[in-house]
């Protein structure tokens, strides 16, 4: 069975950083496409961060280049999203996402197959 657990959101004041967390079971999280989106209240689901399976390439949205960082351990089977420098624009529930995209442009959330549950970010002015 696959699931995708997300962890590691919170409350942080503006400048801080934080870490989530994605723990893969059912497949290997080199096999796989993973990618990181969020969705602010009363906004649709935008994609914030992908790392590519084969290649490991990784991808971000123009809002948080230079400010976050996406990586893999694949002795722990986790993905793991460093945030820094964060910005009240950032808060929002985060959930990581799973698929293998081909040719799908990563950003778009109908695009992924499996999700994980949402880990709140709130980033205090």
């Amino acid at each position: 069975e696959v699931q995708l657990q997300a962890s590691g959101g919170g409350l942080v004041q503006a400048g801080g950083s934080l870490r989530l967390s994605c723990l893969v079971s059912g497949f290997a999280v080199n096999d796989y496409d993973i990618g990181w989106f969020r969705q602010a209240p009363g906004k649709e689901r935008e994609g914030v961060s992908c790392i590519s399976g084969s290649e490991r390439k990784s991808y971000y949205v123009d809002s948080v280049k230079g400010r976050f960082t996406i990586s893999s351990d694949s002795a722990k089977n986790t993905v793991y999203l460093q945030m820094n420098n964060l910005k009240p624009e950032d808060t929002a529930v985060y959930f990581c996402a799973a698929e293998r995209l081909g040719g799908t442009k990563w950003t778009d959330p109908k695009g992924w197959h499996y999700w994980g549950q949402g880990t709140l970010v709130t980033v205090s002015s």
